[in-house]
């Protein structure tokens, strides 16, 4: 799903990559391409159309670019681009939103962090992605308006079991992230963490933090996490925040996982609509989704970690987009910088 703004640029790059990976490897990808958020609305008046609900159906993974646009930004609008992202994570049941942030040095000058704090940074974000303030009742009136953010404890113990299996094959290290000094939600989310987590994982170090304390720490020493884990809105935050550290928004994939193995795969950053159209958007991200979803989806470790081999080797070689950019280096199109990407690829 190509989305608005940049999203038909970077999924083209992920689409080639891909298609790459077939060709290397002797596989066969069937791509079926569908209409969300903006476009959709355009097109059917609706931000996911039922073609689109069908298609993710019986597809094995969904590849998504970018959703919204100053077109649709009317935040008082009936309808939404954002309402089909909602609509679809709860669709395909994706609850749990992997984001790894993992420093390329080559890339350092492009953080506006010193590059002794970004040193041997390799963490993961896992985001909640179905629960709290997202999804709860809304209301408004003339005078007042409301969010209600709820959250139960099944929802809370599989978040934390996720993000505890996937701190094992690390550094044995979790950060649980919550407000539990103000909010109910949060109480909950830290009894129920301390519990799963003395009860089924005592051999992984557990270390809580309010979201405040979490958001400084991650621009202080961000080398210190290896996994964390939080609630839906300060993932949205953390990770945007964390972006940072590898030297652009645009660097950055994510995995949205759940029960089954068909999984959303999509780039971090937005749609970008100020350079929509104009070939300068980076790739990396999508590309580094597509890594992902051969990994998750499609239980290709071989190839994905060719896919992100070779995003390494472009970086290292010297490839750089518009974002990455520094003094002296040359800057390089969505294309060209896919192109890179795609020889070490072949």
């Amino acid at each position: 799903m190509p989305g608005d703004g940049i999203g038909p640029e970077v999924t083209a790059a992920g689409r080639r990559v891909l298609q790459a990976i077939a060709a290397r490897f002797n596989h066969r990808f069937e791509f079926e391409v569908q209409k969300i958020g903006g476009t959709a609305i355009d097109a059917t008046g609706t931000p996911l159309p039922e073609a689109t609900i069908a298609s993710c159906e019986r597809s094995s993974a969904v590849l998504l670019g970018a959703v919204g646009g100053p077109k649709w930004s009317d935040p008082n609008a009936p309808i939404r681009p954002e309402q089909g992202l909602l609509q679809l994570r709860a669709l395909l049941g994706v609850y749990a939103n992997l984001r790894p942030v993992k420093v390329i040095p080559e890339l350092a000058a492009a953080s506006p962090l010193k590059a002794e704090i970004l040193a041997g940074v390799d963490l993961l974000i896992i985001r909640e992605l179905t629960g709290g303030i997202y999804f709860g009742a809304k209301t408004r009136t003339t005078d007042s308006a409301s969010d209600l953010c709820v959250y139960t404890v099944p929802e809370v113990e599989r978040i934390v079991r996720i993000a505890a299996d996937l701190a094992g094959r690390r550094q044995g290290r979790l950060c649980s992230v919550d407000k539990a000094n103000v909010l109910e939600t949060s109480r909950l989310w830290r009894d129920v963490t301390n519990r799963v987590m003395h009860d089924e994982f005592p051999e992984i170090e557990l270390e809580t933090l309010l979201v405040d304390a979490a958001a400084m720490h991650l621009l202080s020493r961000p080398a210190d996490f290896d996994v964390l884990v939080t609630e839906n809105m300060f993932g949205d935050i953390l990770t945007d925040e964390a972006s940072m550290l590898a030297g652009s928004i645009g660097m950055l994939p994510s995995a949205s996982l759940g029960a089954s193995s068909r999984g959303l795969f999509e780039p971090i950053h937005g749609s970008a609509p100020d350079i929509a159209g104009r070939g300068i958007a980076n790739p990396c991200g999508m590309i580094s989704s597509t890594a992902m979803l051969l990994r998750y989806s499609l239980k290709l470790d071989d190839e994905a970690d060719l896919v992100e081999q070779a995003i390494l080797h472009a970086i290292v070689a010297g490839a750089r987009t518009a974002d990455l950019v520094r003094d002296g280096d040359k800057t390089l199109s969505t294309g060209e910088m896919t192109d890179e990407i795609i020889k070490f690829l072949k």
